[in-house]
């Protein structure tokens, strides 16, 4: 029998959830709370599915988007997920069938890239996905930090305050619209977000325990930085505390409101262990400790991964710091973004259009997308061979241009 790929009906919608859940090895049981919470959110337009007659065994939705660049833009972003294949369905192409129709879709609608986080690595690079953005995780052995635990706040004329999730919800976006300009590769978060990250929107089939919310207010009272995080209640043999803090969020504006907040959790009465949740590779954590060998990394990896689908406006979107010109082949095997394209690039800004030059560089559009935040180093990708040199120097050029000093980060699970 033939699988037919194509988008939803709302009366597919629980067929679809139960396809989701097997994928994802959660319970398959969707209830009509679960199918109105879906409906309420999702744009039926871009979720589909591959039924194997009436059963959907295989499942794909895309939302809309902003991923900030180097310098600040930020472009419309394809956001793929909700991804899965049923095990009984495995090795025959739906993916691959899903992700070309989303795609072509999201190229037509004038989306620059696309953008996802990948489970698993080895999948989204024959799609044209490159990673382009790290995640690190430490946890921190307070007593060994070197802070005081007596710390009463900062010193810098601010102050941190515990509010509740009401006030995060009137106050984080306009704080997450100000953070995420400052980092390439942070996205958007819609009203939806902070209602299911507040307590305040019920996400069926999930539990929420409330955690507590501190803010850091500036000398001037304006509020420059938010810090979300759990406890646990563990004691020793000695009926000791010996608690942890899991850190769920935290994202400042300025150096002080991240050094203030750090330290914050870092004195709570009690806990001995934080755990700082998905941070930058470069997060400042271990430095503002007074000993930084008291954060340990526990996870280093990919997450963030990118597909240029429009590379002229991708390229004269982001910023660069030397000025140089380069004409880049890139391949695509979907052909989307295919061509050859010249650079010329300056920090007074860029101009790229499609070129008949021979090409200084080549590449294949997954590597671009790993290079395009500014993370990955051409210099690396020539080393495996994965971008071929046609004009001395011209790796090294291409390392200049795009490497940022500042690492991209994604603070979001999406």
């Amino acid at each position: 029998m033939t699988v037919n790929v194509r988008t939803i009906t709302e009366a597919e919608v629980a067929g679809w959830r139960r396809a989701l859940d097997t994928g994802f090895l959660r319970p398959p049981f969707v209830g009509d709370e679960a199918v109105a919470s879906f409906l309420a959110h999702a744009d039926l337009t871009r979720t589909r599915g591959a039924f194997d007659g009436p059963r959907c065994v295989a499942t794909f939705r895309s939302f809309a988007q902003e991923l900030t660049v180097p310098g600040g833009a930020v472009l419309p972003a394809d956001a793929v997920t909700n991804v899965t294949v049923s095990p009984t369905h495995r090795r025959r192409g739906l993916l691959s069938r899903m992700m070309a129709a989303d795609l072509a879709a999201a190229k037509e609608r004038g989306d620059v890239v696309a953008t996802l986080i990948a489970a698993e690595y080895p999948i989204y690079g024959r799609y044209g996905f490159g990673p382009a953005a790290q995640t690190t995780q430490w946890t921190v052995d307070v007593p060994r930090t070197g802070i005081d635990p007596r710390w009463s706040g900062p010193d810098d004329g601010g102050r941190v305050d515990l509010v509740d999730g009401a006030d995060v919800f009137k106050l984080g976006p306009e704080l997450h619209d100000r953070v995420r300009k400052l980092r390439a590769g942070a996205v958007s978060r819609d009203e939806r977000w902070w209602k299911l990250n507040t307590g305040l929107l019920a996400n069926p089939g999930h539990s929420w325990t409330e955690p507590f919310y501190a803010v850091y207010r500036s000398a001037a009272g304006e509020v420059e930085g938010l810090l979300v995080y759990r406890a646990d209640d563990r004691w020793g043999d000695a009926k000791q505390p010996q608690n942890t803090a899991a850190v769920a969020g935290l994202i400042a504006v300025t150096p002080a409101a991240e050094r203030a907040l750090w330290t914050y959790v870092c004195s709570v009465d009690w806990i001995t262990t934080v755990t700082s949740g998905d941070r930058a590779p470069d997060d400042l954590l271990p430095l503002l400790l007074p000993d930084p060998r008291a954060a340990r990394i526990t996870t280093q990896a990919d997450f963030l991964w990118v597909r240029l689908l429009d590379v002229v406006r991708a390229l004269e979107a982001r910023t660069y710091t030397v000025s140089a010109s380069l004409v880049l082949e890139v391949g695509d095997g979907d052909g989307l973004s295919a061509g050859r394209y010249r650079l010329d690039a300056s920090p007074d800004g860029a101009v790229c259009a499609p070129s008949s030059e021979s090409p200084d560089v080549t590449l294949d559009v997954r590597e671009l997308g790993a290079l395009y935040l500014g993370d990955e180093s051409a210099v690396r990708l020539a080393a495996l061979g994965r971008i071929g040199e046609e004009t001395a120097g011209a790796v090294a050029t291409l390392e200049a241009l795009f490497r940022t000093a500042v690492r991209p980060w994604c603070p979001d699970v999406f």
